[in-house]
């Protein structure tokens, strides 16, 4: 059956500027680093990327790598693109990036303008696309020259390979260096992704220097890998992250300090008349400098209640000094 998309889409969700440019954002985006990977039934990844656009989500962010197994997740997005959304491509903003492993050799990794210009190429063969609207260096690389990283994303800007630039990861120096000299080549920096959430506030000295710069900001990871959404206040269930092989969330990161934050935080939201999930996605959104918030899900329904956050976005003084007082 052809997919159509929802007419409503656009009612509910809300739109933010990114940084000084003409580019809006969805408040939520969805990310596709886990579960739409050629592990995941291909059905339920096609059902949330369909689901998600009709809930207005115009922003669906990869990375060469995701999966697993790498690769594979812009190999499911191509096939959703190439059944379904083909005729929205117009309306969907696709991200892509480089920089962390992907294939063996000298050039498979990093900053080098060899492999962001070839992984980009692969990349867009396996989504079945001419061009992404944004390119990110994923990491920064402590041995290339931050010039030759720099002129690699201008150039593929100058292509038509992608429409914006962006980098990730980046702390508060190298971001405004890479973004003075992606300015003296003629492209802008268009935003930088960054881990933000509750339980992880070190970069948030990196908006003061975006600020400055017009630079857009997109947070990944705003429910700290699943430590803010109240699932593991009784213990660590076993078809959690924690309970797999996750690297970003282990047993031993799950404290009791942790769980006791985040069981204060969740009778604070129930206060509000939300979810700990929602109420950690509405404040990483609390302030303009965010753009917008990464989701990842498993399912539909999870996309749907992080969606409803917005309908309770706006905090009380009193309630931003309490969130503080807990974090502490």
């Amino acid at each position: 059956m052809e997919y159509t998309a929802n007419t409503a889409r656009y009612e509910k969700m809300k739109y933010n500027r990114c940084g000084r440019s003409g580019l809006l954002l969805p408040a939520m985006s969805l990310g596709l680093w886990h579960n739409f990977g050629d592990c995941a039934l291909y059905s339920n990844s096609k059902n949330m990327l369909l689901g998600a656009f009709d809930l207005g989500i115009t922003h669906f962010d990869l990375a060469n790598n995701y999966g697993p197994s790498a690769g594979s997740a812009e190999e499911t997005f191509g096939k959703v693109i190439s059944e379904e959304l083909r005729p929205y491509r117009d309306e969907l903003i696709i991200s892509t990036k480089a920089g962390y492993y992907m294939w063996p050799g000298p050039y498979g990794e990093w900053g080098s303008k060899k492999n962001l210009v070839a992984s980009l190429d692969q990349s867009l063969k396996r989504m079945k696309l001419d061009y992404v609207d944004i390119f990110y260096h994923h990491r920064p690389d402590p041995k290339t020259p931050l010039e030759e990283t720099m002129d690699a994303l201008a150039g593929i800007v100058r292509s038509g390979k992608a429409l914006y630039a962006g980098i990730s990861n980046y702390n508060p120096e190298d971001t405004g260096k890479a973004a003075v000299i992606l300015k003296d080549m003629g492209v802008h920096c268009l935003i930088h992704q960054m881990n933000y959430s509750m339980f992880n506030r070190q970069t948030e000295k990196v908006l003061d220097v975006l600020d400055e710069q017009g630079i857009g900001s997109i947070a990944f990871s705003p429910l700290a890998q699943g430590l803010l959404t109240g699932k593991y206040a009784n213990g660590i269930p076993s078809d959690s992250r924690a309970a797999g092989h996750s690297v970003f969330l282990t047993k031993d990161s799950i404290t009791p300090e942790k769980i006791e934050k985040a069981n204060r935080l969740g009778q604070l939201a129930a206060e509000r008349g939300q979810s700990l999930t929602q109420m950690a996605l509405a404040w990483v959104l609390r302030r303009d400098r965010v753009t917008s918030v990464i989701l990842g899900a498993s399912r539909l329904e999870q996309i749907k209640e992080n969606i409803d956050a917005l309908n309770r976005a706006e905090f009380t003084g009193e309630e931003l000094a309490r969130i503080d007082a807990i974090l502490k």
